[in-house]
């Protein structure tokens, strides 16, 4: 969402609507865990306001714990919390649960998958950043498939295997066939793959039939 043209929101929303869109991808940035800031409270409370489609919440703050009750945290959405930004992880992790989401432990390209070993128990999927977080319109970082496929297994091997896989970074067609064929199954698709050309809705429908092989979603979701 943070790739949206706030001027015409509303029509965006529409075109996600009627492409199919399974969930808005929300990056709360403060400027210090990332260099960047967006997306706050009101234009998330606002979202609510305007669509059914429900949210997908990516904390890229120090501490998210001091922000997650400030935000419209529904039973369908999906919260992700980076293991870099916080003390007490499990807690932080259960807090989330507490409000019904799925709650998707977030990695840097530089954090090993395995530092998951003792909040298995707590997430229900890793979300894996293919490029450094801060801003939109990165190249993929080359390692990252490898690291998507690392993951995948990691996770089959400790008998996970019905945990998702979100990837975030540069998430084009083609990209999206590789983080697909390595185990990926939800995709955040931003200036690489959704808001470019002409037709929001001829991007998703691009995407879907790429991707996922058919006319309708298959195995994963778009973001």
């Amino acid at each position: 969402m943070m790739c949206c043209d706030f001027i015409d929101l509303g029509k965006q929303l529409r075109s996600f609507e009627k492409g199919g869109v399974d969930l808005l991808h929300i990056d709360v940035m403060d400027g210090s865990f990332v260099p960047n800031f967006a997306l706050g409270t009101d234009y998330v409370r606002q979202l609510r306001r305007v669509t059914d489609i429900p949210l997908d919440i990516h904390f890229m703050t120090e501490c998210p714990e001091r922000h997650i009750d400030a935000f419209p945290i529904g039973e369908e959405d999906y919260v992700s919390i980076h293991f870099e930004s916080v003390r007490h992880l499990q807690r932080v992790l259960c807090s989330v649960k507490e409000k019904g989401a799925r709650v998707l432990l977030a990695l840097n390209p530089a954090t090993p998958v395995e530092v998951a070993a003792d909040v298995l128990d707590d997430i229900d999927g890793l979300l894996i950043m293919t490029v450094n977080p801060g801003f939109a319109g990165q190249r993929m970082i080359p390692h990252s498939i490898d690291k998507i496929a690392r993951a995948r297994r990691y996770l089959d091997e400790h008998g996970r295997a019905d945990m998702v896989i979100e990837v975030d970074g540069n998430v084009s067609v083609p990209n999206a066939i590789l983080m697909k064929n390595a185990g990926a199954n939800i995709f955040v698709a931003g200036t690489s793959a959704v808001f470019c050309g002409d037709s929001i809705e001829d991007n998703i429908r691009v995407f879907r039939r790429e991707v996922f092989g058919e006319d309708e979603f298959g195995e994963g979701a778009l973001r």
